[in-house]
């Protein structure tokens, strides 16, 4: 995109769409931004990228109304405001488009848009629906997006509900829009369209805010990129003038390895098997719909997708958190189909929960208890009916220091880390519990950069070990980049199951959108 500064002749205030200026925010032990000075230009796309913890979302929280800054000041368009609400940000033009969205799927996409602001009729006594189909329509028109008012939200894809989010907050006056981690449910073909619909905001003389843990769409789709890191503005960069490893650097204050190798292994004898598998989520819609495959020992086995196509529900069926209607479940040659969780824990089956805090820890235990977690019984962790609590001490112990579990101290309950602290605290104990089979499902979710790498080459340290991995993400890279064979589901189904290194992201793409290539198989 063109670096566009947007400023106005005879307006010097208004280069700048957004000026925060020494915002500092203390919570109760934590300095969460450290006085930030952080500016963005009119007119421009720009993005916010730093670690777990770094003070992003806080950021923008205090830009949008959530928090109040402990000390600084924020202007709009030159002129000095103060937020009590995200009401009196949404007066003074800003939006901000959450990571999961927030509309009412059975109503309708004009519904949504103009819900709490409707047209009316009649001296206000009726909702004026032609009005809001009308308005949305044309609102949907000035901008380029191909949606259709009409439209239940339900029956809308993920990329077209988040059109619809950008439409709610231009209808209510936007000319800022914030984006919190735009991409993360989106298919390689949506995010594209998402910068064609930066570029066309952008035109419409809109200002964009997005923040981000991809660097590469940080590098493609904006043209200023500011980086965090312990609450402070380490630099503000042209998007062009920068590259990956840099702003990596920027982030955890160290090179990062990017290219993650692994070393040719000699398969074992097959570790998962999954035949015929039917199983059916909440509401008792089939969700996972006649599946086999297997994973043999010394194999990462991807799965990627759009969330919400059957991943959870054939990951919580193999781990033995959910029954199964029909098929077979088979575990190092035995059947475990009916097998209890604590039976497949028992037989070397490691979790790494997509959900850590409903389905990995106890948010009230200390890290000693979690580190316990489905493990009371095992002879490694007990002393004949007694639990052995110096040797579950000593593990815990080796997690924390091996993982960088921050603050390392085993008494800290799961509840006062950080998201990101508790997912390595997760996937350290999972690991480390020399299982023959992991189950990663999004084992990298909402961890930073550094802890991602190693994260990524743990993994391929337990495929070189012997052991059999089932990775399951939404990050299509981390599929691509980590897996031997890949699956590609929707709606509950393997579209395909592919070499990474023979398949192009588009046609990834195209099959998580659910369009089979021709000659496809497994």
């Amino acid at each position: 995109m063109s670096d566009q500064t947007g400023a106005r002749a005879g307006e010097e205030s208004s280069t700048y769409a957004v000026e925060m200026e020494g915002i500092t925010k203390r919570f109760p032990g934590v300095v969460a931004n450290d006085d930030v000075d952080f500016a963005v230009e009119r007119e421009t796309v720009h993005a916010l990228v730093g670690e777990n913890g770094a003070g992003k979302t806080t950021l923008m929280n205090i830009l949008y109304g959530f928090y109040e800054p402990t000390e600084g000041t924020v202007s709009v368009d030159g002129v000095p405001r103060e937020f009590d609400s995200p009401r009196d940000a949404m007066d003074a033009g800003i939006g901000m488009i959450h990571q999961h969205f927030m509309l009412v799927k059975p109503m309708t996409v004009a519904e949504n848009v103009v819900l709490g602001a409707e047209p009316t009729r009649f001296f206000g006594l009726l909702t004026d629906e032609t009005a809001a189909i009308r308005t949305t329509r044309d609102l949907a028109g000035r901008y380029g997006f191909d949606i259709d008012p009409t439209d239940r939200i339900h029956e809308t894809s993920v990329g077209e509900q988040q059109r619809v989010e950008i439409l709610k907050a231009l209808y209510r006056g936007a000319e800022i829009l914030i984006l919190d981690e735009p991409t993360a449910v989106l298919t390689p073909q949506e995010v594209e369209a998402l910068y064609g619909m930066f570029e066309e905001l952008i035109d419409e003389g809109k200002t964009i805010i997005f923040i981000t843990h991809k660097l590469g769409e940080a590098l493609e789709a904006a043209d200023r990129i500011s980086v965090l890191r312990d609450g402070r503005l380490v630099e503000t960069v042209r998007a062009a003038e920068t590259t990956r490893e840099e702003l990596a650097s920027m982030m955890v204050g160290r090179d990062v390895l990017f290219d993650v190798t692994s070393d040719p292994v000699e398969y074992g004898s097959t570790t998962l098997a999954v035949d015929d598998l039917v199983v059916e989520d909440d509401r008792g819609i089939r969700a996972v719909d006649d599946v086999s495959f297997s994973v043999q020992a010394g194999e990462v086995f991807g799965v990627a997708g759009v969330d919400g196509n059957g991943q959870s529900e054939l990951v919580e069926a193999i781990t033995g958190l959910r029954p199964v209607e029909s098929g077979t479940i088979t575990f190092d040659g035995e059947g475990v189909t009916a097998l209890s969780r604590r039976g497949r824990i028992g037989a070397g089956m490691a979790y790494i929960a997509e959900d850590r805090q409903h389905r990995s820890l106890v948010l009230e235990y200390d890290l000693l208890r979690n580190g316990l977690l489905g493990c009371q019984t095992l002879p490694r962790f007990s002393n004949g009916p007694f639990i052995d609590w110096d040797a579950t001490g000593e593990y815990v112990d080796d997690v924390i220091a091996e993982y960088d579990v921050r603050p390392p101290d085993r008494d800290t309950t799961a509840r006062s880390l950080s998201g990101g602290n508790q997912q390595k605290f997760v996937v350290g104990r999972e690991f480390e519990r020399d299982p023959s089979l992991v189950v990663a499902s999004q084992p990298t979710r909402g961890v930073d950069i550094g802890s991602i790498e190693f994260i990524h080459n743990r993994l391929l340290d337990l495929r070189t070990e012997g052991i059999a991995v089932l990775l399951v993400s939404s990050k299509l890279e981390e599929v691509q980049r980590l897996s031997d064979r890949m699956a590609v589901i929707y709606d509950g189904q393997f579209m395909d199951v592919v070499d990474p290194d023979d398949v192009t992201e588009e046609e990834v793409g195209l099959l998580m959108a659910g369009e089979r290539p021709a000659g496809g198989g497994q």
